[in-house]
């Protein structure tokens, strides 16, 4: 089966959303312009029921199949941007300075967009789809948010399926990883605050830049001596700050990073030993050192049958030969992990022409591939539903 004839023909339409949504990014919790975009497209498509302000700016789409049913299957695209100057020079890059789309969740809301067309048009399944535009991925909780809002108690789902963009070079192509398939991960600040003295009697001091030095370093030690080496887990500092001049020794630091982890253990292990080194750094250097440590996103774990189906149903669209269910666990994050944490369901990558990473300036989203994706969302629903 190729791509779907109603997403086929749709296809100029659909790349018209995504230039636009690509054109006009927005930060998480503030896609107000997408959202009304999103509504008004399922709107105009005769989607049954639209829901707006879940969560802020979360939109839900609501379609019921030709044949009454039970079964509620969801269907999940996340529309927040990130704060980075774009450098592409595309003809439709960015108009809002600062904010880019370089994660490339306007073609994740596009695509739903397209599958939503085809399945209100069609109809042929049996019981319910619902689908979910979620804002605000990119580590703000915005998953946590429509949960929270009530998103499965007013629009139960009995599974629901996500999907991202992969810039591999090999368009078409469909990967998933069973089980545990992407890493939970925690952020931290650490504050050292020591004592400033002038830089040429630094004797006078408690330097807390020489001090965060030495911790940083030791940070690292929990994952060489504290987790067991078969377990896999990051932690990365990625911040940095402190001082005003070259002068001035400062009275205080920040450090600021992540920790990501497969097993909530690990992650458990590290936050304590991190906060036993800044205990023990506090003592040895007579300074005060505060740890902030939150959770921003779960294990994301799929389900290994609906795996199967999901792949199956991508089978239809691309292929046998380009699908891969044995895709190697990913350190990076995503809170759609919150949602499979309540509903289980699973969450794929589709390969695009683009081979530039994510969350880079000059990230490149090959528009050829939104029929695809469209086309598989749309036929998980009606396999998962047929009669």
């Amino acid at each position: 089966m190729p791509i779907l004839p109603i997403i086929a023909e749709s296809k100029d339409e659909l790349t018209a959303i995504f230039k636009d949504l690509h054109a006009h990014p927005e930060i998480g919790f503030q896609e107000t312009r997408t959202a009304a975009v999103v509504a008004e497209k399922l709107k105009s498509y005769g989607v049954d029921e639209v829901h707006t302000g879940i969560a802020g700016t979360g939109v839900v789409g609501v379609i019921k199949g030709n044949r009454e049913g039970t079964r509620r299957i969801g269907l999940r695209a996340d529309m927040d941007a990130l704060p980075i100057h774009e450098e592409t020079n595309l003809a439709y890059g960015s108009t809002n300075p600062g904010v880019m789309h370089a994660c490339g969740h306007d073609s994740h809301t596009t695509m739903l967009l397209g599958a939503a067309k085809h399945l209100a048009q069609t109809r042929d399944f049996v019981g319910t789809a619902v689908l979910i535009f979620q804002p605000a991925e990119e580590g703000l909780g915005g998953a946590r948010g429509m949960i929270a809002d009530g998103l499965f108690d007013r629009f139960p789902c009995d599974e629901v399926y996500g999907m991202h963009n992969s810039p591999n070079g090999q368009p078409g192509t469909f990967g998933i990883c069973k089980g545990a398939a992407m890493a939970g991960a925690s952020f931290f600040d650490i504050t050292v605050q020591g004592k400033g003295s002038h830089a040429a009697m630094p004797q006078q001091s408690r330097d807390p830049l020489v001090i965060a030095s030495a911790l940083v370093g030791s940070l690292q030690t929990i994952l060489s001596r504290n987790v067991a080496p078969l377990d896999t887990c990051v932690l990365s500092v990625t911040q940095l700050h402190s001082g005003s001049a070259y002068n001035i020794v400062p009275d205080t630091a920040t450090l600021a990073g992540t920790i990501r982890y497969f097993k909530d253990e690990v992650c458990e292990l590290a936050e304590t030993r991190m906060r036993e080194l800044c205990a023990g750094f506090a003592i040895a250097y007579g300074v005060e050192i505060n740890i902030d440590l939150r959770n921003i996103f779960d294990v994301l774990v799929n389900d290994d049958a609906l795996s199967d189906a999901y792949k199956e149903a991508a089978a239809d669209i691309v292929g046998s030969d380009n699908i891969s269910d044995s895709d190697q666990p990913a350190t990076g994050s995503e809170d759609f992990a919150d949602m499979l944490k309540v509903v289980p369901g699973a969450y794929c990558r589709v390969g695009h022409s683009g081979t530039t990473g994510l969350h880079n300036p000059s990230f490149f989203l090959d528009p050829e591939i939104l029929p695809v994706g469209a086309s598989i969302m749309a036929r998980i629903v009606e396999r998962r539903l047929a009669a």
